[in-house]
């Protein structure tokens, strides 16, 4: 059976130019209301390789996002929430562009062409077995992308593969394939709408369930991140607070003392059992 591309096949809307402002937001947020039911279906897949993850991450295993334009900008996006999220070192989670950082904001369209510059991209950051590397291409066929993936299952690395496109060639070359059908673009074609819209959500449940397994959240909470604002400064206070009982000015001493919440009220009950 022939690979077809679901999301470039013609939008079920036409006549684009004629409708007025409030037609087209109406009809952009029916087609965005699909993005959460297609990734839905995907669940079993993204559980498999959040567990891998983990695994892989308490050996001291990382995260390689990998892709080209709107997809490899998901991926550099994600990975770079993570030092201030979670506190984590920015090692652990990593996003590399088809054409490198400059692709973030000028669009280097041909760089995805290149089957061999994601497996070399990769080797400068010392790939091994306990990493794991996961593709991002809506649609499916990104020669930067499938060329490392195959590299990597070569070497004994865990992969997995995020596109809009069932029975992809980036499914084939990967071990787990994540495959959320959003359907045809509103604007035929454009996967920054819908697929990057679903891919925003797929890497947020990776990278989110990957840091509550490794203790980066207790309760609710966000205890492991970065003070780098007053507002976070504020948040994390007012976090001590509840989670002491402790008058405000104390608690943001303690805090910044310490310079985090996880630390903060680690330190002072443990000075006082």
């Amino acid at each position: 059976m022939a690979f077809v591309k679901i999301s470039e096949q013609p939008s079920l809307y036409n006549d684009l130019e004629k409708k007025s402002v409030g037609e087209l937001l109406r009809d952009i947020n029916n087609e965005d209301k699909k993005v959460a039911l297609a990734v839905e279906k995907a669940i079993p897949q993204i559980e498999k390789l959040v567990e891998g993850i983990v695994a892989r991450m308490k050996r001291g295993g990382r995260i390689f996002y990998m892709g080209a334009g709107t997809s490899g900008r998901l991926g550099v996006l994600d990975a770079s929430e993570i030092p201030p999220t979670f506190g984590m070192d920015p090692s652990w989670v990593i996003g590399l562009i088809a054409g490198g950082d400059k692709a973030l904001r000028c669009p280097i369209e041909n760089a995805e062409d290149d089957t061999l510059q994601g497996w070399r991209d990769l080797q400068e950051f010392g790939i091994n077995d306990r990493d794991t590397v996961i593709g991002i291409a809506a649609s499916g066929t990104t020669p930067y992308v499938i060329g490392a993936l195959e590299e990597c299952r070569r070497h004994g690395i865990l992969t997995a593969a995020i596109t809009s496109n069932p029975d992809a060639p980036v499914s084939a070359a990967a071990d787990i394939a994540i495959e959320m059908v959003v359907g045809p673009e509103y604007v035929t074609g454009s996967s920054r709408m819908k697929s990057g819209t679903g891919q925003k959500m797929i890497c947020n449940m990776i990278t989110t369930s990957v840091m509550i397994q490794m203790g980066r959240v207790k309760g609710n909470k966000m205890v492991n991140m970065q003070l780098s604002n007053a507002k976070l400064v504020d948040r994390g206070t007012r976090m001590v607070v509840e989670e002491l009982s402790l008058p405000y000015e104390e608690a943001k001493r303690l805090l910044l003392m310490h310079g985090s919440v996880k630390k903060a009220v680690d330190a002072y009950r443990e000075g006082h059992e």
